[in-house]
């Protein structure tokens, strides 16, 4: 099972880490992504990190605002988000494809497990 928290209400420029706990299942191998859905649009890749090797990838929206991390410890991987803009208001979503490759990371279908989602709201 997948536990995404975190989100809340920020003010542009702002920042917030969400994180998502990994249970039930090793980490070791395949990928760990979020994604995410704004009112009335369609979910979308901002960025997923993969095993072995922690390579990471960004949608370019977020490209060097956002910045994936892991914990190995707690399993759990968190998504710090600095620089906040009101079009990153959306609800995000943490995924767990055990057999996720490189070339379909973006995709929604390469991930088998979902978290239930957290709201992040950018407004002043």
């Amino acid at each position: 099972q997948l536990q995404a928290s975190g989100g809340g209400l920020v003010q542009p420029g702002g920042s917030l880490r969400l994180s998502c706990a990994v249970s039930g299942r090793s980490f070791s191998s395949g990928a760990v992504a979020w994604f995410r859905q704004a009112p009335e649009m369609d979910r979308n890749f901002v960025a997923a990190i993969k095993r072995p090797g922690d390579r990471i990838y960004y949608t370019d929206s977020v490209k060097g605002r956002f910045t994936v991390s892991r914990d190995s410890a707690r399993n759990t991987v968190f998504l710090q988000m600095n620089s906040l803009r009101p079009e990153d208001t959306a609800v995000y979503y943490c995924a767990f494809g055990p057999s996720a490759i490189t070339s379909n990371l973006q995709s929604q279908t390469a991930y088998y497990y979902w978290g239930q989602g957290t709201l992040v709201t950018v407004s002043s």
